[in-house]
């Protein structure tokens, strides 16, 4: 989860020494860039470890990258202040004492025993006050961890650390709760690893490199010792798990309590959360692959985490980030809103977002929350809004983010940074403290691993890390998946219940399509509409003509396009010659007589062929009929409109009544002049001709242009050329034409 590799790998073996007299040396091998990272998904599924990348892009922000390990030498973990650091191979056990040093530097231990294997500890509980900015220095595990980190700290090497997931209850070694859900006895709060081989992709360099540490520790040394661990092959259960933890409606009924405490001032904002259940036909990695496929993320994670325990993530959002062991960054988000279906959808569905003021106060407050947390322990007034309710669209969602910096005080460190804001105001709320007693007394099941963090404490005193949202947790063959909505007062319980499912909905999908096929996929899809037709496309020298070609070829029709030169116009020994099934009148320039479009048409209708136009081509259908044509008192260039659709249009078949299309036209026929047989499908509010289709012969035409980006919308444009080779051809089939109208 390191930003920033690119370009930062060495390509020569270099020895250092860390403060604690560790003697390393780290060799680089080149290996083949191209889907690197995936063999490892793949080992994750019977071998500890872990994969995580980022293939999301957000400028100043986020950056691709892959990092991955197995078989880590050592793992740290910890249930509640009890703390285990295990060696698990022979390697770690030359580790063991370095770790153990650093473990018996202090005194907040109330017990600590060594063996050969392992380092069993148990931390103290704090006793006294502690004034706040010194909050995050109470006994807890992370005293543990910044004594390990400070006996590894070296300024040699960016990647050495410890990588894994921090839970929920993390908080609470500082922050006093009152537990009212129990914890299963095998919950633990943290695992941590320390690897000695990291595969770093760095995608901006096309690189993958993988670096193989070997340590001296008293004068035993893991040179020539293997890298192994041990094999637990992933187990899927043989138990159908419920629904989840929560029946339809109770979410909401949540939500209605938390109003109360809105009214009374006990709380701002709250996020409560509900779980979901699955039992996986796939393994974890397949669960990975698919959720990579369908939800690219910033924080992208598998780990495998030992005792049949996986979680399987693809987060949005960053949880603290230090870099040059000084600067701390964290993007809050809230503000949440469904995907489109294209990109003028999503462009709606973005003013929506940004024009509401519910979506804008939680953000207001999260980031003010975020604010206080960083004030704590940064130096005063190095903390900064850098980007305020800035866009990120993931897979079938939109958030509104802050991003916000600041700068460490000289006495505090990257825990530090990472304490203050546990847990991110995102996830529990605001008052923070009165916020996760809420969570506690009114969620069905305990957290874990959902709210707290994944990432790396590196050695050099840079910690990068994600919240856990988004994520599968998979426990002894059955899948978990949590989801919260952000309350506030003028929350609609049934509108956060659907946002929470809503939320869940990418991991479900993941969990249940894993292991399907791109191939299989497509050979499920539907039938192509012009599968084995064949168009001829005459383009009057227009500037959309292969997006328009592109459109008919997405129906599986094959597609010549033919220049109609301006003064010239088209061969119609053409026809002859490439024998379509339609002919696309393209738009272009100009007027019809500029391309000779009579000829082309009557050729056409000579023939027997159907007939499509587009713009221009609408206008030379009119005119070869007789209509007359006339100038807008305005040109509409570039610019969308909404149009009303007949009913019974062959067109618009599937379509809504009204839809948004995109104009570029001076010229429009005048609908009291087109000739008996031809009807108008679609027109503006004031009148302006849309469409028209002709009742007997196979010819229609539109006077916009379905192949623009303003047509997108209800992805009117691939239906419209859809209907067209569907009706048109079609007719032509059932029964030719009829007299020319």
């Amino acid at each position: 989860m390191a930003e920033g590799k690119a370009g930062a790998m060495a390509e020569t073996t270099r020895e250092f020494t860390t403060a604690g007299g560790v003697a390393v040396e780290r060799r680089p091998r080149q290996v083949p860039y191209k889907d690197a990272a995936l063999a490892y998904v793949d080992m994750l599924d019977e071998r500890r470890g872990a994969v995580l990348s980022s293939n999301y892009e957000y400028p100043g922000r986020y950056s691709r990258w892959d990092i991955a390990f197995v078989d880590p030498p050592v793992a740290l973990t910890a249930r509640g202040r009890d703390l285990v650091i295990e060696a698990l191979n022979a390697r770690g056990r030359v580790l063991l004492p370095a770790f153990d040093a650093a473990v018996r530097a202090g005194d907040d231990l109330a017990a600590v025993e060594t063996t050969a294997s392992a380092i069993r500890m148990t931390v103290k509980t704090p006793a006294g006050r502690f004034a706040e900015e010194e909050r995050s220095r109470q006994p807890s595990v992370f005293s543990v961890i910044r004594r390990i980190v400070a006996h590894f700290r070296t300024d040699e090497d960016g990647n050495l650390g410890l990588w894994g997931s921090f839970g929920y209850d993390l908080a609470f070694q500082f922050e006093p709760v009152r537990f009212r859900l129990e914890r299963p006895a095998d919950q633990r709060d943290l695992v941590l690893y320390f690897p000695d081989e990291i595969l770093i992709v760095d995608h901006y360099g096309a690189e993958a490199t993988v670096y193989a540490y070997d340590f001296t520790v008293a004068g035993a040394a893991t040179a020539g010792l293997p890298r192994d661990g041990s094999r637990e092959p992933f187990r899927p259960s043989d138990r159908i798990p419920g629904r989840g933890d929560h029946e339809p409606g109770e979410y909401a009924a949540a939500v209605g309590k938390a109003v109360e405490y809105f009214k009374r001032g006990d709380l701002f904002e709250v996020v409560p959360g509900q779980t979901f259940y699955e039992r996986p036909a796939a393994p974890p990695s397949a669960i990975s692959r698919k959720l990579q496929e369908i939800n690219p993320s910033p924080y992208g994670f598998m780990f495998n985490l030992g005792e049949q325990e996986y979680l399987v993530g693809a987060s949005p959002e960053m949880y603290v980030r230090v870099s040059s062991g000084r600067r701390v960054e964290t993007c809050p988000i809230s503000g949440t809103i469904r995907r489109g279906r294209n990109a003028i959808e999503d462009e709606a569905q973005i003013r929506t977002l940004l024009n509401s003021k519910k979506d804008e106060a939680e953000l207001t407050m999260c980031s003010d929350v975020d604010r206080n947390d960083k004030s704590r322990i940064c130096e005063p007034g190095s903390v900064r809004v850098i980007g305020r309710r800035q866009i990120e669209l993931y897979s079938r969602l939109i958030h509104t983010v802050d991003h916000i910096e600041g700068r460490l005080r000289d006495d505090m460190d990257a825990l530090d940074a990472f304490l203050s804001h546990a847990w991110a105001v995102t996830v529990t709320g605001a008052p923070k403290l009165w916020a996760m007693q809420f969570i506690e007394d009114h969620e069905k099941s305990p957290r874990a691993w959902y709210g707290g963090a994944v990432g790396a404490i590196l050695m050099n005193g840079d910690l990068n890390t994600g919240l856990t949202l988004r994520t599968v947790r998979i426990k002894h063959g059955v899948a978990e998946v949590r989801a919260g909505a952000t309350l506030l007062y003028d929350s609609d319980p049934h509108e956060e219940e659907r946002e929470t499912e809503l939320k869940a909905s990418a991991m479900i999908a993941a969990i249940r399509d894993a292991g399907k096929t791109a191939a299989a996929a497509l050979t499920n899809g539907p039938e192509l509409v012009g599968a084995g037709l064949r168009v001829v496309l005459v383009d009057h020298e227009d500037s959309f003509v292969h997006t328009l070609a592109n459109y008919f070829r997405q129906t599986g029709a094959t597609v010549t396009t033919v220049r109609s030169s301006k003064g010239v116009g088209v061969d119609p020994a053409e026809f002859d010659r490439l024998a379509p099934d339609l002919v696309v009148m393209s738009p272009g320039p100009g007027s019809p007589s500029d391309f000779h479009c009579t000829r082309t048409i009557q050729a056409a209708r000579e023939r027997d062929l159907p007939v499509f136009g587009v713009c221009l081509g609408l206008q030379a259908m009119a005119e070869v009929t007789g209509a007359t044509l006339a100038r807008l008192e305005i040109p509409v260039h570039g610019k969308p409109s909404e149009i009303a659709v007949a009913r019974n249009s062959m067109l618009f078949t599937g379509l809504p009544e009204r839809i948004i299309v995109g104009r570029y036209h001076s010229i429009h026929a005048l609908p009291e002049t087109l000739p008996e047989g031809f009807a108008v499908t679609a027109a503006t509010d004031d009148g302006v001709v849309m469409a028209i289709e002709h009742q007997s012969e196979p010819m229609a035409a539109v006077q916009f242009h379905p192949e623009s980006i303003m047509t997108l919308g209800d992805d009117a444009g691939h239906r419209i050329v859809e209907n067209a080779i569907r009706s048109l051809v079609g007719r032509k089939a059932r029964g030719g034409r009829a007299a020319n109208g």
